[in-house]
């Protein structure tokens, strides 16, 4: 399998430039500004007036990108545009009118139909589908048009009046302007502490679980992360094999996942055990390579053992040299069983103690296709197929000895083009489920747990410290906790399916 070239990371990188919604922005004002004032600009008078105006709407980019108007809140966006139409009546129809098509060309077009083709390979014909999905995405992303188009209107249109002021030597209405910015901030600082209260309430204590045995309570931990399934169509989905495991296991029936919801901060706390405002990971687009605090891959050196993390090329802005990278420039097909491929390879050659793949195909479906059509179903369960290969597979190596199976999401998916990070309906709570000789079988966990949990109940299965900032609790209910009862189970009720 072909690993994520330096390229492509960097690629990856520059990418969450333009999806995730903060950069988005500036980004897009300013290059819609730029192409819809090409001539003007080779004009030295001309060009002085649009620096001006552009310096007199960064307070506004920097409103926006300091506060998102995610779910809900993007309803609230409309009211400042409504009220500088309503105060100044300047509106250049022209300039909106072009900032709305490029917007959707960006999006429709050449996200949703050309990189997607190139990249994953979907049809030439997505945009035919992918319009809905911009009109429905409630997150913060750069394809949510209900909060970027408001947010692009308002700051275009104090730009142009700025513009054709300074042009025409009109009086500039700098002071007016200003009372209207703190306006707009009072009103958006009113919004977000009444409103924006849907996040989930975090730890306060560093973990406090059990006494960890230096022989651990498995050999070893294999935990497939099944990128973006969304909860509801997980059970909607024909799953025999990972039904087996969750029947014949534990599951936790309210696993949360944490706040924002994207991958790359999702992973980050999974296996840290801790928050964005500890581990400093606090959306896909990272400023500064690399988490402020241990891995549960830090705390397994520690003891001898081996950690490694099968995923896609921005992961490695976290987690660093514990992550083998797999190429996301392949056909949406062929990526989950190529990634299982690699994954038994990595079994074979480094054999770790700690196996965590990251499948991603569910994922890219949901954000290329949506989470509420067939495809999606169908990714979960061609995942599911491929889980029980690879678990056979591992069998007949025998790996599977005393091995802990963990399945989970790292995020659900949101309806339109599958956004995740505020946690919209299908975000917030993720399959999880564990299954093994010393996890409890055919119990479920109703109570609210934390995907912050997963390090230090790894740490505690295979007798390695707890990594040192984390704050999840060790799910200990899922794990036979007498040695006695595992001692006495044969030989046939440790293996993988048999004991299914």
């Amino acid at each position: 399998m072909k690993s994520a070239s330096k390229f492509e990371k960097i690629a990856a990188r520059c990418w969450n430039l333009l999806n995730e919604g903060k950069p988005f922005t500036p980004i897009f004002i300013t290059g819609t500004l730029i192409l819809f004032n090409f001539d003007s600009l080779f004009n030295r008078q001309e060009a002085v007036s649009f620096g001006i105006a552009f310096l007199v709407i960064v307070p506004l980019l920097v409103i926006f990108y300091l506060y998102d108007f995610p779910l809900f809140l993007r309803n609230y966006l409309w009211l400042p545009l409504v009220a500088f139409t309503f105060l100044w009546q300047n509106t250049n129809l022209p300039l909106l009118l072009f900032a709305v098509c490029l917007y959707f060309f960006f999006t429709v077009f050449f996200w949703g139909t050309l990189y997607y083709h190139l990249r994953i390979g979907t049809s030439w014909l997505n945009f035919t589908r992918f319009w809905k999905l911009v009109l429905k995405n409630s997150d913060s992303t750069s394809g949510n048009a209900q909060e970027q188009l408001p947010k692009v209107m308002l700051i275009l249109s104090v730009w142009n009046m700025v513009f054709q002021n300074h042009q025409s030597g009109d009086h500039l209405p700098l002071m007016e302007i200003g009372y209207f910015y703190v306006g707009l901030l009072v009103f958006t600082l009113i919004l977000h502490h009444f409103l924006f209260d849907w996040k989930p309430i975090p730890y306060k204590e560093f973990t406090n679980g059990p006494k960890i045995s230096p022989k651990g309570i498995s050999n070893r931990v294999v935990v497939i992360v099944v990128d973006g399934m969304r909860k509801e169509r997980f059970y909607e989905a024909n799953t025999p094999f990972l039904d087996k495991l969750k029947e014949n296991g534990t599951e936790y029936l309210n696993m949360e996942t944490v706040y924002p919801a994207r991958t790359v901060v999702c992973f980050t706390s999974m296996f840290s055990g801790t928050y964005s405002f500890e581990h400093g990971i606090k959306s896909n687009m990272v400023w500064k390579t690399g988490m402020r605090v241990e891995s549960i891959f830090d705390s397994l050196r520690k003891v001898g053992k081996k950690g490694r993390l099968l995923a896609v090329a921005h992961l490695v802005d976290s987690m660093g040299d514990d992550v083998d990278t797999f190429t996301a420039v392949m056909h949406n097909d062929k990526a989950d069983p190529v990634i299982m491929e690699h994954a038994r390879r990595i079994m074979k050659e480094q054999d770790p103690e700690l196996m965590v793949i990251q499948m991603i195909a569910t994922d890219q479906t949901g954000h290329s296709r949506g989470v509420l059509y067939d495809e999606y179903i169908q990714k979960i369960e061609e995942a599911d197929k491929l889980i029980e290969q690879f678990v056979e597979h591992l069998e007949i190596e025998e790996k599977m000895d005393d091995t802990t199976l963990i399945i989970c999401a790292d995020h659900g998916q949101a309806d339109g083009i599958g956004g995740h990070g505020h946690l919209d309906e299908g975000e917030r709570y993720v399959p999880f489920f564990m299954h093994g000789p010393a996890i409890e079988k055919g119990k479920k966990i109703q109570e609210k747990q934390s995907l912050v949990s997963l390090a230090p109940t790894i740490a505690y299965l295979l007798g390695a410290p707890y990594p040192s900032h984390s704050r999840g609790r060790v799910l200990t209910e899922a794990i036979i906790d007498k040695k006695e009862e595992k001692e006495i189970e044969t030989t046939e009720n440790h293996r993988f399916p048999a004991s299914l």
